[in-house]
């Protein structure tokens, strides 16, 4: 299993234990969103979209 996936299903229980998670580190989103643009799931145009936003989603 992979860490983001690891950690959004983590996220999914802490939030259904109603506990919030606190915000990713920066360095993290970028990450992410390196790693989702490697498994297909972005393409690269959209994880620049996200970097200029904020890395937001």
């Amino acid at each position: 299993v992979s860490y983001p996936t690891a950690r959004a299903r983590f996220d999914a229980l802490l939030g259904k234990l109603g506990i919030e998670r606190a915000p990713a580190s920066p360095a993290q989103s970028r990450i992410e969103l390196m790693e989702q643009v490697a498994r297909g799931e972005i393409d690269v145009d959209e994880a620049m979209k996200r970097l200029a936003d904020g890395g937001e989603r």
